[in-house]
């Protein structure tokens, strides 16, 4: 694998972006197909990690409770 460790979320996002269109060639081979396609799940991984994080992080103040609860939508 090439993919450098992203330094956020939205450079994994502009990373996968590239990703998908080095893919989208026909010129690539086999090999460089099946490298990419490595280093993008690697970055799925991490944007869904990040995405995870932020989830747990994000509250709403309930004003009956006087209490923070989790967030949903």
């Amino acid at each position: 694998m090439t993919t450098n460790s992203p330094e956020n979320f939205e450079s994994a996002i502009a990373q996968l972006e590239k990703i998908v269109k080095e893919m989208e060639q026909d010129e690539i081979t086999l090999e460089a197909a099946l490298n990419k396609y490595q280093d993008g799940a690697t970055l799925v991984k991490y944007c869904q990690d990040k995405l995870s994080e932020v989830e747990q992080q994000l509250k709403i103040f309930d004003a009956d409770t006087d209490s923070l609860k989790d967030f949903s939508l």
